[in-house]
This record gives C-alpha cells, sequence and structure tokens, in this order.
C-alpha cells in the first residue's frame, strides 16, 4: 500500500489503545507462536533477535519498528539480552467516508492490516512518543488513558511522514496463510468458523470463500484432517486411553470423536490401532498424509506452540517465553473428499419482516402480529410470529424448505422432512425418515455455505452459536432445548409450524405407553427393582447420575420412575442437569444395581475376561443389557418413543430367561 492512502485512511479512523508494554527477553530465549489479539507496533530497544512475522524473517536490531495486523503469527528467539515495547491497538473507519476511502475498502485494504518493518530515520522521535505512551499508560486513569490515545496519533502522523520519506511499501498478509499457520498450531483449542474469522478480523464468509478457493477445503474440514492425522500418530506410538487421545487433539466428547474417525479414516480407532501395530497394510484409506505448500518451505526455527509471553511493567495480554528447543516437522492430513462451493441459490426467498434483534431481513414493511392467531396475511403471504429468547421471528406459515440442527427428532415427529439437517449417527431411530436429506456437518459447527445453498426458508437451531452463524441466510428460531422439558420442546417446536395438535396426539400416545410398559414392569416384578446406566471400560466407567444424561435416564428414571442404587438415587434426586461420576472397576459393583444397562459403541472394551466385571450379580445372572450409544443418544420424543420400547422389552426379557 502507498503511504499517502495510508495516511487518507488513518485521517478516517477512530482508535482504541489495547495494551501498552515493555518486555525483555534474556539470551535464547523465545516467544513461540504468538498469535497478535490486535494490531500491534513492535519497536526494538537494545540487543538483538531473530524475528518472525507471518513467515516473513527479520534480523532485528535497536531502532527496528514493525507492524503486524490481529491474528498475525510472532516468532522471536533472542540473540543477547532483547528488550522491546508492544503497543496493542484496535482501529477502524469511524466516520463517513470519501469515495476514495469506500474505494479502498472495497479492495479489502487498510492499513491496519498491513504488515511491514523498517529502520526510523529519526528512532528518537518516536522512541519519545511510545516512552511517554508507556507512562501515561501504567498511571491506568481516564484521563492519562485520552493522554495516550492523543499521543498515539502523533506517533502515527511521526511514522507516517518517516514511511513515505523512504518510499517504504507495506505488505498485506494472506488470510489463508495466517489461518493455516494458526491450525496447524492450535487445532487443540476450541475453533469454529466464526472464532477463525474473528481471530484474523475477518468476516466468517468472506474468509470460508478464500479458504476454499486457494485448498478447496472449508477452515473446519481442513481442521478436521489436522485432528485425525495427529490422532493417528497416537494411536501407532502411544499407550494412552481413547478417551486422552479424543483430548490431545481437540474433542471433548470420545465418542464424537470415535465417529469421526470411523467416517474418514474407514474404521473405529482401536482397530486401527490394532492393524497398524500388527503391520498390516491399510489399502485404500481416505485419509492421505502429506504436505501442503504455502509458499517456500524451510527450516522451522520455533517449534513450541504454546503462547508465550512475559512482561515488566504491566501488560494485560497473556504471553509466555520459554529457551530454545530443537526443530520439528508438521505434516498435514488432507481428506480425499467432495467439497460444496460457496453459492447463493437462485430461487427466491420469503418476503418476510423480524423485529429488531432477530437478524432476519425482509423487503416488505409491514406485518400482522396477532396473538390470537397462529398465522397471519401479510402482502398475500401467510405467515406466523413466534417468540423467542432473540426476539419476535416472522416465519412462513407452511414452510417447505426447512432446515434444523440437531432437534431433528422432534420435527420428525410432528411430520415434517427437513431438507437439511445436522450429522445424525447411524443408529438414530429416525435415521431412515431423514434418508435424502442433506447432512450439514456437526449440529454446533454447520457448513454456512451448504446452508445457503439449500435456499431455505426456516431455520431451527439449538445454540446461541449456531443463531449467530445462520440468523441473516432465513428466518432463523433458536430453541434453548436444554432449558426444556421434553414436553416443552416439542409444544414450542409444533407451535413454529402450526402443529399443537399433532404434538399433543404424540404426547398423549407417548405417557399411555409409559403407563402400559409400568404396568408390565410391575406385573413382572421388575418396576420396583434398582436399574444403573454405565459407559465405559477397564480403565473407568461412568455411572449416569441423572434423568438429563441420554443413554436411556430420561426414560428408566424419569417416565418409568424406576430407581437406582442409593449411592446413585441420592445424586438423581438432586441433580438437574447432565451429570455422572466415573468409578474404577474395583468399586463399580458398589454402583451397580439389580439391573444394568451398559451403553455400548466402537471400539469398546470386551469385559468378559474381567473377574470383578463376572462377579457382579446383574452381570452373572443375566440381566445385564447393552444398549447402542447411538440409540440412545437422543432425547427428543421420536426417540423416546422408540426407548422405551427397547427398555420394557429387554427388561421384561430377563424374566421369561429365568
Amino acid at each position: 500500500m502507498q503511504s499517502n492512502e495510508q495516511i487518507q485512511l488513518w485521517n478516517q479512523a477512530a482508535v482504541k489503545i489495547l495494551d501498552v508494554r515493555r518486555v525483555v527477553l534474556e539470551a535464547g530465549e523465545r516467544i513461540q507462536a504468538y498469535y497478535l489479539p490486535a494490531n500491534s507496533f513492535m519497536y526494538a530497544l537494545r540487543g538483538k533477535a531473530f524475528v518472525e512475522m507471518d513467515g516473513q524473517q527479520h534480523e532485528t536490531k535497536p531502532f527496528n519498528l514493525l507492524h503486524g495486523s490481529k491474528g498475525s503469527r510472532l516468532d522471536i528467539e533472542a540473540r543477547d539480552e532483547f528488550e522491546y515495547v508492544m503497543l496493542f491497538y484496535r482501529a477502524f473507519q469511524a466516520f463517513p467516508k470519501p469515495r476514495y476511502a469506500w474505494r479502498l475498502e472495497q479492495d479489502s485494504v487498510t492499513p491496519f492490516s498491513h504488515q511491514y518493518a523498517f529502520m526510523p530515520d529519526s528512532p528518537l522521535v518516536l522512541l519519545r512518543y511510545l516512552n511517554d505512551m508507556e507512562k501515561a499508560w501504567i498511571q491506568a486513569n481516564h484521563l492519562d488513558h485520552l493522554q495516550v490515545k492523543s499521543l498515539f496519533y502523533q506517533f502515527v502522523h511521526e511514522l507516517m511522514f518517516q514511511l513515505a520519506e523512504q518510499e517504504i511499501h507495506t505488505i498485506r498478509p494472506d488470510p489463508v496463510k495466517q489461518v493455516l499457520r494458526y491450525i496447524h498450531t492450535q487445532y487443540r483449542e476450541h475453533m469454529t468458523l466464526d472464532s477463525l474469522a474473528e481471530q484474523f478480523n475477518y468476516s466468517s464468509r468472506h474468509l470460508s470463500m478464500q479458504f476454499k478457493r486457494k485448498t478447496s477445503y472449508s477452515p473446519i474440514d481442513y481442521l478436521i484432517q489436522i485432528r485425525l492425522n495427529e490422532a493417528q500418530k497416537l494411536l501407532r506410538y502411544s499407550n494412552i486411553t481413547l478417551r486422552e487421545i479424543a483430548a490431545e487433539v481437540g474433542y471433548s466428547d470420545v465418542y464424537y470423536f470415535s465417529r469421526l474417525f470411523k467416517k474418514h479414516v474407514g474404521m473405529p480407532p482401536i482397530r486401527y490401532q490394532q492393524k497398524v501395530r500388527e503391520h498390516e497394510v491399510i489399502e485404500d484409506r481416505p485419509l492421505h498424509v502429506s504436505e501442503l505448500s504455502i509458499g517456500n518451505r524451510r527450516k522451522q526455527r520455533y517449534i513450541d506452540y504454546d503462547n508465550h509471553y512475559q512482561y515488566i511493567d504491566g501488560g494485560s495480554t497473556p504471553m509466555k517465553k520459554r529457551k530454545a528447543t530443537s526443530s520439528s516437522m508438521l505434516f498435514i492430513a488432507i481428506l480425499s473428499l467432495t467439497m460444496l462451493l460457496s453459492a447463493c441459490g437462485a430461487g427466491s426467498t420469503p418476503t418476510l419482516t423480524a423485529s429488531e434483534g432477530t437478524g432476519n431481513t425482509s423487503n416488505s414493511t409491514t406485518v400482522s402480529t396477532s396473538t390470537d392467531a397462529g398465522a397471519q396475511t401479510n402482502n398475500g403471504s401467510e405467515t406466523r410470529t413466534i417468540s423467542t429468547v432473540k426476539g419476535d421471528v416472522v416465519v412462513p406459515a407452511d414452510p417447505k424448505r426447512v432446515v434444523v440442527l440437531y432437534l431433528q427428532g422432534d420435527v420428525v415427529a410432528l411430520g415434517v422432512k427437513p431438507v437439511g439437517t445436522s450429522e445424525v449417527f447411524d443408529g438414530a431411530a429416525y435415521k431412515s425418515e431423514l434418508e435424502g436429506v442433506n447432512s450439514l456437518g456437526t449440529w454446533f459447527e454447520p457448513n454456512p455455505e451448504a446452508v445457503i445453498d439449500l435456499n431455505p426458508d426456516l431455520i431451527i437451531v439449538p445454540s446461541e452459536d449456531t443463531y449467530t452463524l445462520l440468523k441473516d441466510v432465513a428466518p432463523t428460531v433458536y430453541v434453548p432445548y436444554e432449558k426444556m422439558s421434553t414436553e416443552e420442546r416439542l409444544q414450542y417446536i409444533a407451535g413454529i409450524f402450526g402443529k399443537e395438535k399433532e404434538a399433543e396426539t404424540l404426547l398423549n400416545n407417548l405417557n399411555s405407553k409409559v403407563d402400559e410398559g409400568k404396568k408390565k414392569l410391575a406385573d413382572a416384578g421388575i418396576l420396583d427393582k434398582t436399574v444403573s446406566i454405565i459407559e465405559g471400560g477397564l480403565k473407568g466407567m461412568a455411572v449416569v447420575e441423572s434423568k438429563q444424561f441420554g443413554r436411556g435416564s430420561q426414560i428408566i428414571y424419569e417416565y418409568l420412575a424406576m430407581k437406582a442404587p442409593d449411592i446413585v438415587q441420592q445424586k438423581i434426586d438432586v441433580s438437574t442437569k447432565a451429570s455422572g461420576s466415573t468409578v474404577s472397576m474395583e468399586v463399580l459393583p458398589e454402583y451397580v444395581g439389580d439391573y444394568v444397562f451398559r451403553s455400548v459403541y466402537d471400539g469398546a472394551d470386551n469385559l468378559m475376561d474381567n473377574p470383578v466385571w463376572n462377579s457382579i450379580p446383574a452381570v452373572k445372572e443375566g440381566r445385564l443389557i447393552e444398549i447402542d450409544f447411538n440409540f440412545f443418544y437422543y432425547s427428543d420424543v421420536y426417540s423416546l418413543d422408540k426407548q422405551l420400547d427397547f427398555v420394557v422389552e429387554h427388561l421384561l426379557s430377563t424374566v421369561k430367561a429365568e
């Protein structure tokens, strides 16, 4: 970017100073893979260091000045004692923009996102402003912070003058390269498309389109491949548990990790581990290990991937530093799959108006919102107004193209077949009802481009994150399902479609079936017996201690009102959310009742040779019932109805067997 263009845009900028800090590194110390939390100036005071900004290397000596944008990766290796000042700021175009400013912004160019490094002709002038800003910042009162802002503008004025004098040209960082570096070092952390976009100061849609254009993958699909590649290494060369491996590569839910691994690698993780350790050749694997060229490759200087920072005299942005270690090479996992291209549907969209705060847009100007009528006429098209925690949302009275995340079981039970839905486990009770329906990714991280391609007229989401991600695509209803009972949730979703009567029928049928099941169990002498629900293996068994845990807990402990052993029932009686305890195999018998349901999944430990397991009366006497994790994962009305049939049938079968 030319200096005169930078000056023009700085004139339109509003600025907030976030931090001013002085840092001292000892000789040999490193700051590695630190991602700038905001736009930053780095000014060297004394000593020398190797500094790398997004792959651009600099040998920095006193008075060198570097500028980096939010999300840029910073690596520093001190050659001797190295002292510098970091100035973090946020700036944006806050005032009415003249024509040149609009033109520059349309080219995605701002002075705040560019990188440059140079040796000032008059370094002491810049240093004076920085020293004064640091002193005022440490005072930490509003008047002094106002002085910091005033000094910052003088600092920028002097900087622009010296850049123009030296004819320094700045470089805009490549967002795709930035995200690639970030994913490779931070893949263990929780990431969404929105968080990545926020990290690098881009819109989610712009970042996704740029990333897919250059790599053929969405950022999240690419992240999955990196994680699974690391998981394969751990399965091959370590003896840690599957749960530990899942956590190490960024998945808190070991069962979701196991399913994801099987989907992409072709087999469950435990089976994969057995095969590679037996030196069997796995042919036609969908997961290939290769290096992705993101520029000229070179020997890696920095290998520690935590964010590092220690500093003197204040500072509010966490960083750490560490002594030098040996280098290593990163490998990238690429999956051969077909990607959906980013494109907006060509069909027409509903003409709707939503209340302020819903995020749904419309071309119409007025809407009738009587609370007595489910659907009202609006310019010739019928609509329905739904009250949500995000405000009123106007939806079509008879939506034709529904996208639903996670809550698909209730929607299917009401007789609605969506055009798109989040991933459904193979064993789900309603899996066959969704045959031919587009899969949009995980419920908590759907593919927004795939949603747009479906041109939906209604979207139903289960979380604030998914609401924020999709609210501008079509009328979006956020259902806070975790705060609702089954009845409340079903009736609320039914209200979206005007199917309140259908919901009432579903609930009445379920309650009738519950009463019938309780009678059968009572007649068989089972209803008053204790029941435990467990999940896990030899290294630890999770015992379900609430009615909200899933795995059949709602059917057994709430609908059938059966009891657990006292040590567990005491916790169930007071629990208001999903909860459980992990116990060792040695003490497990204390937690097992007259009957035990064990949730199993691909790769679950075989316990039949374990003496403690075989000593448990319920196991020894044939009152062990294994339940499929996928089938018992969901708690919608469709799934609960089928789970009830399973539980009653299998409990009764133990009596017949005797």
